[in-house]
């Protein structure tokens, strides 16, 4: 009787074990150490996000609702109240993708000879933010820029897989069209834009 009462308690012990081994759970959440991030955003000079304006906000629209890092100071920012009142052109980017790191700095080049007139905002489309600051440092890249590590962006637009990718963006909040391929100078996204946006 005992031994058969040991080879109980024994199996059951297994099967606790067992199950909770097996039990399914649910990952930890991963946190960005924004202590190690935070030389790397001095270090970056990026220019801050744009500022948001939640009053002319769409409350519909792909972006409605979307909540993104900016990556110049690491602080949530409500895309649709961020892009709002201006056109835009979005450029979804990645660390690891080469046309990126030449689309760049052209894109940079653009803002600047653009000015006010039109938002120009890169859009980090991977998890590994640190990876993006270095890149654009090294560029000597500083334009305001978002960190989409789960690629929402993308997959609102419905963006092909392939980086780059420009979204050029209406006033008013809605996409003229997806850009699939990379700008290969200024006067070439001058161009793409005032087709597309009948911007001059």
């Amino acid at each position: 009787m005992r031994q058969a009462i040991k080879w109980s308690v024994a199996i059951l012990a297994v099967v606790g074990a067992l199950a909770f081994a097996l039990w399914p759970r649910t990952p930890a959440p991963t946190t960005v150490d924004e202590q190690a991030l935070a030389p790397l955003r001095a270090a970056a000079q990026l220019s801050a996000c744009p500022r948001e304006i939640e009053t002319f906000a769409p409350t519909k629209g792909p972006f409605s609702g979307l909540t993104l890092t900016c990556l110049a100071d690491g602080q949530p920012k409500n895309v649709s109240a961020m892009l709002a009142g201006k056109p835009v052109l979005l450029n979804l980017w990645a660390y690891w993708c080469g046309p990126c790191r030449e689309e760049l700095p052209i894109l940079q080049q653009y803002a600047a000879k653009a000015g006010d007139s039109i938002t120009v905002l890169t859009v980090h489309s991977d998890p590994r933010e640190d990876a993006a600051l270095e890149l654009l440092k090294s560029l000597g890249v500083h334009l305001p820029g978002l960190e989409d590590p789960d690629s929402r962006i993308a997959e609102l637009v419905k963006a092909p897989k392939a980086l780059p990718i420009s979204v050029l963006i209406r006033a008013d909040g809605s996409i003229a069209t997806l850009v699939n391929r990379p700008f290969t100078g200024v006067d070439d996204i001058e161009r793409t834009v005032a087709e597309e946006l009948a911007f001059r």
